[in-house]
């Protein structure tokens, strides 16, 4: 069967989180052929039985499928999962640590049919008292690395440019990439570009399939009419170890290598991580003379922009095995 949308979300032992996400977006479904797609990804806990509980206490058994995979394969196996499970013309794919604002879905639906050169939309995401997050950005390049790592005013004033995050406007309009906590995708991109790319794990695929869809001809395009709420509290630890300043997962840095290496080739790469040790240099220098500078620098972040630099298209070593490593 044909849908007009198809909804794909991933769970991975957030089962209370992803059903407040399904109630928010059931009564988005109302006048659209839609299928909503749960992807479990191995979860292994009581995720596939509090969540067919709860298809069943809704009778929503024709309108919500429930997915049991045989592996976590990550943010982008997981999606490719349930994209494939249906034939649909829009797929929207939405994290469970989200909730639907009224009409969001249909706005974004609206302004596929008004753009045909738009094969991302994306909403305002925004946190639950409706202060909005930044969704929408440049694409990551080897002078955005200095700015990261730098964490200094006057080099991202300089270099404003190549800044990765854009401010967050109330206009329609164009970006290189956007979040996708919550992104509708027509279906031809995914004819044009393939699906996801499985070989990242966690952490920029969402940025390198953006890129492969421009590069394709088509465009991403922001809709802030339409809200929906991140939560940010989903499966992965990175942005709470970030803020910390804790040691991020290998699996970031793997990503993080595959799309340099994709997008600027081998010596792309080696500026990235040049001009990311030039910054880092920077917020040393900052911390020696400021007791009070907070540098963004995560531990042993030094060490690990490098792996996999000579092999970056090298498979990801899955998180289940960090421990026998």
């Amino acid at each position: 069967m044909n849908y007009q949308l198809a909804v794909v979300i991933i769970n991975y032992k957030t089962p209370e989180m992803l059903i407040d996400c399904l109630e928010s977006l059931l009564p988005e479904m109302q006048g659209i052929n839609a299928k909503i797609v749960v992807v479990d990804n191995f979860s292994q806990d009581e995720s596939l039985l509090l969540i067919q509980q709860w298809i069943d206490d809704q009778a929503a058994g024709d309108l919500v499928m429930l997915i049991a995979s045989a592996e976590n394969s990550g943010f982008s196996g997981g999606n490719n999962t349930g994209i494939s499970a249906v034939n649909a013309e829009y797929y929207l794919l939405l994290n469970s640590d989200t909730l639907v604002r009224q009409g969001a879905i249909a706005l974004m639906l609206n302004a596929a049919v008004e753009d045909l050169e738009a094969g991302l939309i994306s909403p305002r995401l925004e946190w639950p008292d409706a202060r909005p997050q930044e969704s929408c950005f440049r694409f990551h390049t080897p002078v955005s690395q200095l700015i990261g790592s730098a964490n200094t005013g006057l080099i991202t004033r300089l270099l404003k440019k190549y800044n990765v995050p854009y401010a967050v406007s109330n206009q329609r309009d164009f970006y290189d990439w956007t979040s996708f906590a919550c992104v509708l995708v027509r279906a031809e991109v995914f004819k044009d570009v393939g699906l996801m790319d499985d070989g990242y794990f966690m952490y920029f695929e969402d940025v390198a399939f953006a890129y492969h869809a421009q590069q394709a001809g088509w465009k991403v395009l922001n809709v802030p009419g339409a809200h929906v709420v991140h939560l940010r509290g989903g499966s992965s630890p990175l942005k709470s170890q970030a803020k910390l300043r804790k040691r991020l997962p290998r699996y970031f840095y793997e990503s993080r290598t595959r799309f340099f290496y994709q997008v600027y080739g081998r010596f792309g790469l080696l500026l990235a991580n040049m001009f990311w040790t030039l910054g880092w240099g920077v917020s040393t220098l900052r911390r020696l003379l400021a007791a009070s500078f907070k540098a963004s620098i995560s531990e042993s972040q030094w060490k690990d922009i490098w792996i996999n630099f000579f092999n970056p298209l090298k498979s990801y070593i899955h998180p289940d095995e960090y421990d026998k490593s």
